[in-house]
């Protein structure tokens, strides 16, 4: 089984897991414009996202970005 630790949460993946930190984040419907990505410690870049692979037992952090005043 396919497991990745988002957000200090397991999420499991039924059968292919997402390729790439861009994939992960159209399937959990997060516009990568408004969230910055951390995979074990490591700040990505936003023009990365859809290089850098997911491997099962990851940890990914996502912060998203909220306007306010």
């Amino acid at each position: 089984m396919n497991i990745l630790k988002i957000n200090g949460e397991e999420k499991r993946f039924e059968g292919d897991m997402p390729a790439t930190l861009s994939q992960l984040l159209a399937k959990l419907n997060v516009d990568e414009t408004t969230v910055v990505a951390e995979i074990d410690g490591t700040i990505i870049e936003r023009g990365n996202f859809g290089k850098t692979p997911l491997v099962a037992g990851q940890k990914i952090e996502l912060i998203r970005f909220v306007g306010g005043g």
